[in-house]
């Protein structure tokens, strides 16, 4: 079984799928060390003491198993705020978030997500039209085909 492959049937047994889910796991070689993140997430955030116990155990079961016979890292987290967006469960963790969205023509679509499901997003987009003091407001639906990156607008308002 391919590394990503059994390191995400590890996690996925180890944490309570009600609640946490797996983002994205991510190996690389640099050099004689090789490095190993495991990206967690949870419908109401996660937090830190989850991902140090998911990284003990993960880490044992690394070693009992020699899943990685060279010295490595493991880093176990949540994914920053500038990490896209990949899963349906993350879009609906952030809806009544500002979002901007790369589609796979280059174009780019910003508004606040309003509703997910399994096939398509849809956006509150605001557009200022040149010469009209009210902006028109359009809610635009994006299929997850047509994305190429989603990642949420930070505000400090």
């Amino acid at each position: 079984m391919e590394l990503k492959a059994k390191i995400k049937e590890l996690v996925n047994n180890m944490i309570d799928q009600e609640k946490y889910f797996l983002v994205d796991i991510q190996a690389t070689s640099a050099g004689s060390r090789g490095k190993l993140v495991v990206l967690l997430d949870g419908d109401e955030g996660i937090d830190i003491d989850v991902c140090g116990e998911v990284s003990r155990q993960l880490g044992q079961l690394i070693e009992e198993q020699d899943l990685m016979p060279e010295a490595y890292i493991l880093e176990v987290s949540s994914p920053g705020i500038d990490f896209p967006l990949q899963s349906v469960r993350q879009y609906r963790k952030n809806i009544g978030r500002e979002v901007k969205i790369l589609l796979q023509d280059g174009k780019e679509v910003k508004g606040h997500l309003l509703t997910v499901d399994d096939t398509q997003v849809v956006i509150k987009e605001v557009k200022k039209i040149k010469g009209h003091k009210k902006p028109e407001i359009l809610e635009t639906a994006v299929t997850y085909e047509n994305i190429k990156k989603t990642n949420v607008l930070v505000s400090f308002k």
